[in-house]
């Protein structure tokens, strides 16, 4: 095998934390042949446990001699390291690179891959829409990624074959590409991601703060854990992503508030109405646990996999896919049946209670 050839094999991960790691260990377990994983970590005992742990092949502090004749370089640093490692990679990388990362958010990413790559390479935003409360190497895993969705932003120059290339890896991982132009990702990130760490990491402050807490403490189980289970992440990736996203954030943020606001109202007036929300919101959630992904990677599949290629128009997805990923959710036959069974079934419950209330209106009037 000549020099060339090896290097065409190489991907280079830089950032050996719980998603880079994790996606090294998944590029292994993939047990593709002649492909040399490079890792690369700031921190020396990262890159040693990612080596003993088998995510990567080689362990290469020297930055610009990591990328060296990658053909994949995977950028899974924080969102604002993330400037600078494209600064310092730039003369480095070799004619035909795929350069992609892992950051929640993309817009400002994107910008900065405009602005410092060289026009022989290209950058395909990514990420992986995955993780765990708990950071670093010792936390990655394999599976992390496997039916989850993987974010995929090209830049308006990405070649084709680096988008191809993109939706292999992220295939090869288990996962599922969801292809989103940056706004859009600020957006859909901004719901799903990145203001539930809001609620996560605010709610717990409030509740330590209680002059109560020692009293309050022992009875926070498993429903007041689940909630503010992110306030345990790292604190700088917290901090970057509400940096690099605040206008989406501050929209959402203003959603929740109002949406408390609601439920505050909702707690001084009707009963009914009460009652009603609570079963619309089990019925709503149970029926996304069901098939969280129906609503749009079912409908992206044969898209994705048969004419991902010749819908992009540098970079951007034609207007067929996106049009696609606007429909409403569709639900299955099969599933369907499953959900009106659970309506009727909340239905009902909900009519035993609007008759108990009843009854005690009566016995109060009475």
């Amino acid at each position: 095998m000549t020099k060339e050839t090896q290097e065409r094999k190489r991907i280079t991960i830089i950032g050996l934390g719980l998603i880079g790691g994790s996606l090294g260990l998944a590029l292994k377990a993939a047990g593709l042949p002649d492909v040399e994983v490079v890792g690369h970590d700031r921190e020396r005992g990262a890159e040693s446990k990612a080596r003993k742990r088998g995510a990567i092949d080689v362990a290469e502090h020297n930055l610009p001699r990591a990328v060296e004749g990658a053909g994949m370089v995977i950028i899974a640093t924080p969102i604002l390291a993330v400037r600078e490692v494209l600064e310092q990679i730039a003369p480095d990388l070799r004619e035909g690179a795929v350069v992609t990362d892992t950051a929640s958010t993309k817009e400002r990413v994107l910008e900065w891959a405009a602005q410092l790559l060289p026009p022989h390479v290209s950058f395909v935003g990514g990420h992986p829409m995955a993780g765990k409360e708990t950071p670093g190497i010792d936390n990655a895993e394999a599976e992390l990624f496997r039916g989850r969705a993987y974010c995929l932003c090209p830049a308006v120059d990405a070649h084709e074959d680096a988008v191809r290339a993109m939706v292999g890896l992220v295939r090869l991982i288990g996962a599922e590409p969801m292809f989103l132009d940056p706004r859009e990702h600020a957006q859909y990130a901004g719901a799903v991601s990145h203001l539930p760490l809001v609620v996560s990491t605010a709610l717990f402050p409030l509740m330590r703060a209680s002059p109560a807490w020692r009293d309050l403490a022992p009875m926070a189980s498993s429903g007041f854990r689940d909630v503010t289970r992110l306030a345990s992440g790292d604190p700088r990736m917290s901090h970057d992503i509400f940096l690099t996203n605040r206008e989406a954030a501050v929209h959402w943020l203003d959603r929740m508030i109002e949406e408390l606001r609601r439920y505050r109202d909702l707690l001084e007036g009707d009963a009914e109405e009460l009652l009603e929300t609570f079963a619309r919101a089990q019925m709503d959630r149970d029926t996304f646990i069901a098939q969280p992904h129906a609503t749009r990677l079912e409908e992206e599949k044969v898209d994705v996999r048969q004419e991902l290629v010749n819908s992009l128009m540098g970079g951007w997805i034609s207007d067929r896919l996106k049009k696609a990923r606007e429909l409403p959710g569709v639900i299955k036959e099969a599933e369907t049946a499953r959900v009106e069974k659970r309506r009727s079934r909340a239905e009902q419950v909900a009519e035993d209670i609007r008759r108990d209330l009843e009854k005690l209106n009566k016995r109060d009037r009475g």
